[in-house]
């Protein structure tokens, strides 16, 4: 929210629903270029593997069927989840709250031996860095490349959610507090060492990038990705975004004028529209200059053509409400670095 971001690119499936991702993409770019290996692709960036778990879909390709199918994933929650969440009878029979929200199934499962974490590391760790970890490994097996025999460097753009897992679960847990020391508590709870345990883990040595523009930083995070590939920083980098809120089975508070839905539905651009619904995910894209991903043979999924970042300062109704002019204006600066008309 506090950042406005535009990525153009093209990918038939994406096609019908540009408006609703901010991303545009053309996979017949990519056929017309193939052809054409010692063109100047300029600023075009690749997209050559790609991880996700949703609610709903702990796959790609389960995140497509439910989108193709209308699978609405907002998932109802009892009374006994509601308790089990700590919310109070007097919260949660207020009729102004909202008992939905998106679940995503099997976040506390690890492996914690694949990664080389003993069990009190992998106790301590942010669920959130725990599942990035993992969907960064499936990105790069996804795109073909084992960081431990690629020689170039690889990069690493992402930023994760608020660590409720501390707040609600470590610090409730004096035993295990008393038995860690404060500096590795700090170390796997600070959502500053995301990108890092990545590259230390993986043994990736390119720009190692932890940043945070709230509702944003995933578009942010492959909008630097980009230009770190750009300015020959790296070979191939990794961008994306995670966010996991513990408890997850816990809804909220309707709030007229709010961001939230007063029913827990959430109608994007659809005249019924009446607010959002918070969920918890992840995804990671692969990306590499398209020159190279050509010569090299990389599965393309969808060309980046252009992006941009700006912000829209104090011209809208207020701080979590994104400006008309200043999304226009960021819209308008990323159709033209990438040189399309919209």
């Amino acid at each position: 929210m506090t950042g406005l971001t535009s990525i153009g690119c093209d990918l038939d499936w994406l096609r019908p629903r540009l408006a609703a991702t901010s991303i545009g993409c053309d996979l017949g770019y990519v056929l017309e270029t193939q052809v054409t290996r010692e063109a100047d692709f300029g600023s075009d960036i690749a997209i050559i593997g790609m991880s996700g778990r949703f609610p709903g879909a702990p796959t790609l390709a389960d995140f497509w069927k439910n989108i193709a199918e209308g699978v609405e994933s907002v998932s109802r929650f009892g009374l006994s989840d509601l308790r089990a969440a700590g919310v109070s009878e007097e919260e949660s029979s207020n009729p102004r709250y909202v008992a939905a929200g998106g679940v995503l199934d099997d976040c506390e499962l690890f492996d914690a031996d694949f990664f080389g974490f003993n069990p009190r590391e992998a106790e301590i760790l942010d669920p959130q860095q725990r599942l990035f970890l993992e969907a960064s490994w499936e990105a790069l097996e996804a795109a073909g490349y084992d960081p431990g025999r690629h020689d170039g460097p690889i990069g690493v753009y992402a930023g994760a959610g608020m660590n409720g897992y501390l707040i609600e679960n470590l610090l409730h847990n004096r035993e295990l507090v008393a038995a860690v020391h404060p500096y590795q508590l700090m170390l796997a709870s600070d959502k500053d060492f995301l990108a890092t345990r990545v590259s230390y883990k993986l043994n990736l040595r390119g720009p190692s990038v932890t940043l945070q523009t709230a509702c944003s930083t995933s578009l942010v995070a492959v909008h630097f990705a980009c230009l770190g590939l750009l300015g020959y920083q790296c070979d191939l980098a990794l961008a994306g975004g995670v966010s996991v809120m513990v408890p997850q089975k816990r809804g909220y508070l309707y709030q007229e004028g709010g961001i939230g839905s007063p029913d827990g539905h959430c109608r994007p651009f659809d005249q019924e529209a009446r607010g959002t619904v918070s969920g918890n995910g992840l995804g990671v894209v692969v990306l590499k200059r398209l020159g190279d991903a050509l010569a090299d043979g990389d599965q393309i999924h969808a060309v980046i053509r252009g992006s941009a970042v700006n912000n829209d300062g104090a011209r809208k109704v207020g701080y979590t409400a994104p400006s008309v002019e200043g999304q226009a204006e960021a819209i308008a600066t990323a159709l033209s670095v990438a040189g399309v008309s919209a």
